[in-house]
């Protein structure tokens, strides 16, 4: 169980980091409808992680079980694929990021934020974490991992809780401590989102690059 979670826990990171999902929970905590907006957030958050990551680790299980040396060139294809995609994720990053002076821009449907209920900002936590390309990459190399790993059902259900406690905490963190000390919370929130917002490609060009690097060397590995 510990190298297979081991395995993962650098991906659920990566979805962890994610500026614009922090960025999005920042400001919904903002909002004059904070505490019903940030709870359906976190809740869509969670779910299309844990879903992303479990149908992943289904699909797996087509792969040719009775002979483990027939799935490993598979899964480092596949892996090696991954990679590719997240260091190109990485370069568009790279070269998408603010220059000196220039005011980092943020997604056209940020500025809806205020006006949004309980249930579009519970579909806005499912499309950043089930469907947005970055984190469906991570998602998709973690149940390939898991599902590949010839592990117990129950060691799995173990990682895969891991991995989604892991992944999403950067959302369920501040959402909860929101809801305890609301008021104590306002002010490091709104720096938070600041320094988030200059440094949002920065930060998702580095880690899509490290992440990107260590997917294709486990892919390597599998020959």
């Amino acid at each position: 169980m510990g190298p297979l979670i081991g395995t993962t826990l650098p991906l659920a990171v990566g979805i962890a980091i994610s500026p614009v999902p922090i960025i999005a929970a920042i400001l919904m905590l903002l909002s004059p409808r904070a505490k019903s907006t940030g709870v359906g957030f976190m809740v869509g958050w969670v779910v299309g992680i844990a879903v992303a990551v479990i149908i992943f680790t289904a699909l797996s299980s087509i792969l040719p079980a009775s002979d483990p040396d027939a799935t490993r060139p598979i899964v480092g294809i596949i892996d090696i694929v991954l990679g590719v995609l997240l260091l190109l994720i990485a370069l568009r990053q790279w070269r998408g990021r603010p220059r000196a002076g220039e005011e980092p821009k943020l997604p056209g449907w940020m500025k809806a934020i205020d006006s949004m209920t309980a249930m579009r900002g519970l579909v806005l936590g499912l499309l950043l974490s089930a469907v947005n390309p970055k984190n469906l990459l991570l998602a998709v190399s973690a149940g390939l991992a898991i599902g590949s790993a010839g592990a117990s059902l129950g060691t799995m259900v173990v990682v895969i809780v891991v991995f989604v406690l892991v992944a999403a905490c950067s959302v369920v963190v501040p959402v909860i401590a929101y809801l305890v000390a609301s008021d104590a919370m306002r002010g490091p929130l709104g720096a938070l989102r600041g320094w988030l917002s200059a440094n949002n490609a920065v930060i998702m060009a580095v880690l899509m690059l490290v992440i990107g690097v260590v997917v294709i060397g486990k892919g390597i590995g599998q020959f």
